[in-house]
């Protein structure tokens, strides 16, 4: 029987990388996203649907329709946003609670309607993206880094809560990206901290004992590691895909 996944934010970056990893391994492919463009040019056998993670409404809608397409095996709580970079007393509690609304209630409100149907199935994987800004922190990242954090605390709960029911959930947390999203961090760090875009690049890559940026299929092929029988016993887990991230914040 083909196993279905939800990835959410699935249209472009990461999700994208991510829903083409499972599709490519025999999955059956549901994305959601709020670009109605990515949607759009997203393959047209994928399940596709415009929805904001950190309304209810709209993710309890979500999980309806996955429920009558025929259930749900994987989650990728993908979902994020950059946030603010600015020092702690320049961040704005509006831009404070919107990235903790993306970020941390998107993925809370995905759980929470995905698991009763993989209680149902009594079977299930769940997979949240945090960041290896939830394992160090990150300077003029406040928002970002505190939600981040906050995710790997949801993601071992429902890995206590969840095992008795064969549900497993897991954390990725990757470093740094290339791509659109992470090209606009480098940009606005470098505003904050006075330096050139490259040199904060450069800062980023020295800062891993690989020297390099991850690409999104790097973060896909763990994706679909988790969710398959090959991890069956491995839950509760925080794994970095990140080149090994050394110095979070190199000086340069």
């Amino acid at each position: 029987m083909t196993q279905r996944v939800l990835i959410t934010a699935g249209a472009s970056g990461v999700g994208r990388a991510m829903a083409e990893a499972f599709d490519a391994a025999g999955y059956s492919v549901c994305i959601t996203d709020i670009d109605e463009d990515a949607l759009r040019f997203a393959p047209a056998h994928w399940s596709r649907h415009w929805a904001d993670v950190s309304s209810e409404s709209d993710m309890s809608a979500i999980f309806q329709a996955i429920e009558a397409e025929g259930g749900l095996d994987v989650l990728c709580a993908n979902a994020g946003i950059a946030g603010p970079t600015d020092a702690i007393e320049d961040v704005e509690l509006s831009d404070w609670r919107s990235c903790i609304a993306v970020n941390l209630d998107g993925a809370f409100l995905a759980a929470k309607h995905a698991v009763p149907l993989m209680k149902a199935g009594k079977a299930g994987s769940i997979i949240l993206t945090s960041s290896t800004a939830g394992q160090f922190g990150y300077p003029y990242r406040a928002p970002y880094a505190a939600a981040k954090w906050a995710v790997i605390g949801l993601m071992k709960t429902l890995a206590m809560e969840l095992g008795p029911h064969g549900i497993r959930a897991n954390a990725i947390c990757p470093g740094a990206v290339e791509g659109p999203r992470m090209e606009g961090v480098l940009q606005r760090e470098a505003t904050a901290k006075n330096m050139s875009r490259d040199q904060v690049y450069a800062g980023y890559a020295s800062g891993t004992s690989m020297g390099r940026f991850v690409e999104g299929k790097d973060i896909a092929n763990m994706a679909v590691f988790l969710a398959s029988d090959a991890a069956r016993l491995v839950s509760g887990q925080v794994i970095a895909v990140d080149g090994h991230t050394v110095n979070p914040d190199p000086k340069l």
